[in-house]
């Protein structure tokens, strides 16, 4: 299994926001759709193995699994309004459990620690960012969780917490990409065990 957990900071948490705006007036929701089609879609399929986690404002997390999501689309505005309808279920979301609006979306009451929280004992933390080491440097992890912030940088307290929670901090390559292309590199650099398979 390969999960990636993105952050969200801006994106709102209600429904509230225009499907006509979302690179504004909905915190970027565009460049999160493209996190999560980059980790979920391939070319005419999608990945079975792989799990996101959308945390948004460290206080709703909606996990998408691609075992179970069906009709999930690769454009921006389609995976829009699937998140929107998960933000309608929100209040569905009680305690520990989660609101399940459609197959393969669940939306959970926690933020970010309490998602690593719900990680695997197995799973190998990743903390991706441009100051680390180049993953391919060591082994590669069999079941990796990848970690990446949105458009803007991780919060101190995200810092902190990736400090003592995370198993390695990497780096995907020479210069800074968008989440979204970190996220098909790491695709990527797995498919062909570090680039040495093809």
């Amino acid at each position: 299994m390969r999960q990636f957990v993105c952050l969200a900071h801006e994106v709102p948490t209600t429904p509230s926001f225009s499907l006509d705006d979302i690179a504004g007036g909905a915190g970027r929701l565009d460049a999160l759709c493209r996190s999560l089609t980059a980790a979920l879609l391939r070319s005419h399929g999608i990945r079975e193995d792989v799990r996101v986690h959308l945390v948004l404002q460290d206080e709703l997390t909606i996990t998408v699994d691609g075992g179970a999501v069906r009709r999930l689309n690769p454009d921006e505005r389609s995976t829009a309004a699937r998140i929107k309808t998960a933000l309608e279920h929100r209040d569905e979301a009680i305690g520990a459990l989660p609101a399940e609006p459609s197959p393969g979306f669940e939306v959970y009451r926690r933020g970010f620690e309490a998602t690593l929280d719900a990680l695997d004992d197995d799973a190998t933390l990743v903390h991706l960012h441009e100051d680390g080491d180049p993953l391919v440097d060591g082994p590669l992890p069999e079941h990796p969780v990848f970690v990446l912030s949105d458009h803007g940088d991780f919060t101190a307290a995200e810092r902190d917490l990736l400090e003592t929670r995370a198993d390695r901090r990497a780096r995907l390559g020479p210069l800074a990409l968008h989440a979204d292309q970190a996220i098909t590199v790491a695709h990527h650099a797995l498919d062909t065990d570090g680039y040495a398979e093809w």
